[in-house]
């Protein structure tokens, strides 16, 4: 019976392990053929102007990030027609540190349509028609809810500030969302269009950079002053503190090696929604239908005090995913024939960050997994066991376990056998994450002119960024593994709260929250029982939000 239960175990073993390689194997290659080459020309801006959507771009601010100013700069450089562009900088009040940088972008580029919107100022929340509790306490959402609203044409583009956009992002972003392409006669053809588009996030640390360091702004950590704990440093006073200064070296190698293969592997098999709030693309007219409770019969009747479009999320801590995964799974006639999500390949958002210690890094990826960790249950659960140590592991078991690989290739069924094997298996999958990481950072698919920051040149390109050198990157990626399961474990199983803008929220398993105030010692609960739209059939799926 003991015999059979570890034989049993090793099967499991072995199914899991090959299926994550597999997933490896599909992640690699689309991001190889999608990313080490330049990309077509896009082909919406070419079409006649009153055939271009109009496209309203929502960036909200919080903070000075590393950056800033180039990175919501790249959106007034986009190559699409300035006529189908409406730009909307949002920020929660004018004493935030961002407000400033917000005003000058708008002097500097005074040929747009773009705005500096006050959550302060949004007659909903504010005055005497508006009242604060109109919604609930999500920051992002409340500070874009106004651009949202009032947002010209039906495309919307929310990009978080602190990421860089190339110049032909909007163009293709447009292309998959409405399934335009160029044909061979110069022309524009249509194909089938998405609900929804995003793209690959990139982060690049600019700490101990060779190359143009001194243009970008490193006044205050990556994480700004919202997301870390007040205990983490807000400058970059730890950059000399020794190994433990450099958090933004392992956010750089999680990004580039295990996000990017399997966020590209489940976009491209399109199983289940897998995004990020970084870059997002989507139709106003369809979330509003699906956030309508007449329209959507996923949704109950007392959803209908939400509100519509995102103010539906506004009680939410992960509103990122619970939007993408209402779109996915939405429909009504008018949006029959749409595929779900798409990411466009290719069209990367690069985030530069700097001034990031250990201790940031570390405390980010808890409050990553406790937000999303009631959301997407089963795949939290399983996410120790796609990282290389411990999916190697399960293999070395298997094999040395099975009678099949003793009996068919002579491999010893001992200890010293799993130990080797185990040790192979992990120095592949790090010569496999070396080669990936060198060819993403040469950012080949992305266009570049005379107005590209240095962290968006990437590695191959004059006045970019320097490629690792082996020491200093493999030593980076095995402080990310072996710290990965330890955070895991913190996430999930030690504890519920995570500090977000500024704010602390014990997120509770019906996803409702509570939010925790320490000055003043008390504790209000936030969306109640209510917290979360009670959709049938929620499937579970692994995103990523930040």
């Amino acid at each position: 019976m003991s015999i059979n239960i570890v034989q049993g175990t090793a099967l499991v073993c072995l199914g899991w392990s090959c299926t994550v390689f597999l997933l490896q194997l599909v992640g690699i290659t689309k991001l190889y053929r999608n990313h080490t080459t330049p990309l077509p020309p896009p082909a919406s801006p070419s079409l006649p102007e009153n055939e271009v959507p109009h496209v309203t771009v929502i960036r909200p601010v919080k903070g000075v990030e590393v950056g800033l100013y180039e990175c919501l700069a790249s959106t007034f450089r986009l190559a699409y027609p300035k006529s189908k562009l409406s730009i909307r900088l949002c920020v929660d009040s004018k004493s935030d540190p961002a407000y400033p940088v917000l005003c000058q972008l708008v002097v500097d580029f005074p040929n747009f349509d773009a705005q500096v919107l006050v959550e302060e100022e949004d007659p909903i929340l504010h005055g005497s028609a508006g009242h604060v509790n109109n919604l609930g306490p999500n920051p992002k959402i409340r500070n874009i809810s106004r651009a949202y609203r009032e947002a010209k044409g039906d495309v919307i583009w929310i990009v978080d500030c602190n990421v860089w956009v190339a110049k032909n992002a909007a163009g293709r972003m447009v292309d998959k969302l409405f399934g335009f392409q160029p044909n061979s006669g110069g022309g524009v053809d249509r194909t089938t269009p998405y609900k929804f588009v995003h793209q690959l996030p990139l982060v690049v640390d600019l700490d101990n950079s060779s190359s143009g360091a001194s243009a970008v702004n490193k006044s205050s950590s990556t994480e700004g002053q919202s997301l870390l704990p007040s205990t983490v440093p807000k400058d970059n006073q730890n950059r000399n503190q020794g190994l433990l200064a450099h958090g933004g070296r392992l956010e750089e190698m999680f990004m580039s090696t295990t996000h990017a293969k399997f966020y590209g592997a489940i976009n491209a098999v399109g199983v289940a929604p897998c995004i990020v709030g970084k870059s997002n693309m989507f139709r106003k007219s369809h979330l509003d239908a699906f956030t309508t409770v007449s329209s959507n019969p996923l949704l109950h009747s007392s959803d209908s005090t939400r509100g519509t479009g995102i103010d539906f999320f506004s009680s939410y801590i992960c509103e990122d995913h619970l939007i993408g995964d209402l779109i996915w799974r939405s429909s009504f006639p008018g949006s029959v024939g749409y595929k779900n999500h798409g990411l466009v390949f290719g069209e990367v958002a690069v985030q530069p960050m700097a001034g990031m210690s250990v201790a940031a890094y570390i405390a980010r990826r808890v409050r990553w997994l406790r937000v999303r960790k009631w959301t997407v249950l089963a795949a939290t659960l399983m996410e120790p066991g796609v990282e290389s140590l411990v999916c190697c592991a399960y293999f070395a078991f298997a094999v040395t376990t099975l009678p099949w690989f003793n009996s068919t290739f002579g491999v010893p069924q001992t200890w010293s056998a799993m130990a080797t094997l185990w040790a192979g298996a992990v120095t592949i999958w790090m010569s496999i994450d070396r080669w990936l990481t060198s060819k993403l950072f040469r950012l080949h698919s992305l266009d570049v002119d005379e107005n590209t920051p240095f962290f968006a040149r990437g590695t191959a390109r004059t006045g970019g960024t320097a490629q690792r050198p082996f020491r200093e990157w493999i030593a980076a990626w095995l402080g990310r593994e072996f710290l990965a399961l330890p955070i895991w474990t913190t996430a999930v199983l030690l504890g519920t709260t995570v500090k977000w803008r500024g704010r602390q929220f014990k997120v509770r398993m019906d996803m409702s929250v509570v939010e925790v105030d320490d000055r003043k010692s008390r504790a209000g609960v936030i969306g109640g029982s209510k917290a979360r739209p009670r959709m049938a059939g929620s499937p579970d799926s692994k995103d990523r939000v930040d």
